[in-house]
């Protein structure tokens, strides 16, 4: 008489999606690289006996953070959370390499620009720019060429950072990509839960975490917002996860810590 809600509960615990403390580890023909997720759309990328950095940010907890000699930057127009000057100067190293879309030389004169579809490798890290660009009307709005996502190639697995982008013709070409990052609940409509699905399936990642989800956390740590919304905002990678049952595994990191 009582199988049905135990069934049910069973059910939806295998649809939240995992939670990860800290970080990830995957194994490559070049030793474990680690991720660990910062803040938003910031992830430090442990490989090879250095630390990269996809869009650090001050936002994020970078006390004590390793320098760096690879920092990689999607957009320079969307706020300091992508390009982050203060972030630069804390974790760049004497002779860092800044990879960054030209809209981003007004701030880092010296970085070295990818433009979408070209590839560059850094040591033993090769980085490919992938357009990033909205379709759907409305400001904040993001032209074609004027941001990256980017694929690292590192010991032989591949990794996505979409950067923030609707599902673009350049994203659903995308193979063999091992984990994938990709924003949600952008303005507009853009990128909702069923979206994201829409767009793993069209390239089939093995993982997924979305990022830069929650809208309204910067507001938030300048004492505005709306509180209710971070756990809306929570809740979507629930429905992300549970739309994507058995088609790529969906994993949920701490990307908003409670200030």
């Amino acid at each position: 008489m009582h199988r049905m809600p135990i069934i049910s509960a069973i059910v939806a615990a295998f649809l939240v999606p995992a939670l990860i403390a800290a970080e990830e580890r995957i194994a490559s023909t070049a030793g474990d690289i680690v991720i660990r997720p910062l803040a938003h759309a910031s992830v430090q990328i442990d490989f090879g006996g250095r630390s990269i950095y996809i869009d650090p940010w001050t936002g994020a907890k970078l006390d004590g953070a390793p320098m760096s000699n690879l920092i990689i930057v999607t957009d320079a127009d969307s706020g300091a959370h992508h390009l982050d000057p203060a972030a630069l100067k804390i974790l760049r190293g004497t002779g860092a390499t800044v990879v960054m879309p030209a809209s981003g030389t007004a701030k880092v004169p010296d970085g070295v620009v990818l433009d979408n579809g070209k590839s560059r490798t850094f040591g033993d890290v090769t980085v490919e720019a992938v357009a990033a660009y909205d379709i759907t009307p409305g400001d904040p709005f993001h032209a074609k060429g004027v941001a990256n996502g980017y694929v690292l190639t590192l010991g032989g697995k591949r990794v996505y950072f979409a950067g923030v982008t609707e599902c673009v013709p350049e994203i659903k070409a995308l193979r063999n990509i091992d984990v994938a990052f990709l924003p949600m609940n952008l303005p507009h409509g853009r990128m909702t839960p069923s979206a994201v699905a829409e767009c793993v399936r069209s390239f089939r990642p093995a993982v997924v975490y979305p990022y830069h989800y929650d809208q309204g956390y910067i507001a938030r740590l300048a004492g505005r917002g709306d509180p209710a919304a971070a756990a809306q905002a929570a809740d979507s990678v629930k429905t992300l996860a549970a739309a994507l049952q058995g088609v790529a595994e969906v994993r949920q990191a701490e990307w908003y810590p409670v200030r």
